[in-house]
């Protein structure tokens, strides 16, 4: 069944108050290859560019100098 309008408005207000959006863009064929590779470690698209970017702060911030450009 369809979400109601009220509904849709709901989740829309909860989504705004609670979330930051940022849009990646990626050369044609990557998504695909994105999401192959999310699907095949059973996380969403958007759970997979999360835990990249989480981890990759994590690793930048144990070793600051290395992240450093001269």
């Amino acid at each position: 069944m369809p979400a109601t309008k009220a509904q849709q408005k709901a989740v829309n207000k909860y989504m705004k108050e609670n979330y930051d959006e940022i849009k990646v863009r990626v050369e044609k064929g990557r998504r695909d290859k994105i999401k192959a590779h999310a699907e095949a470690r059973g996380e969403s698209v958007n759970g997979f560019i999360g835990r990249a970017i989480t981890e990759t702060m994590e690793r930048d911030n144990l070793s600051p100098a290395a992240s450093e450009t001269p």
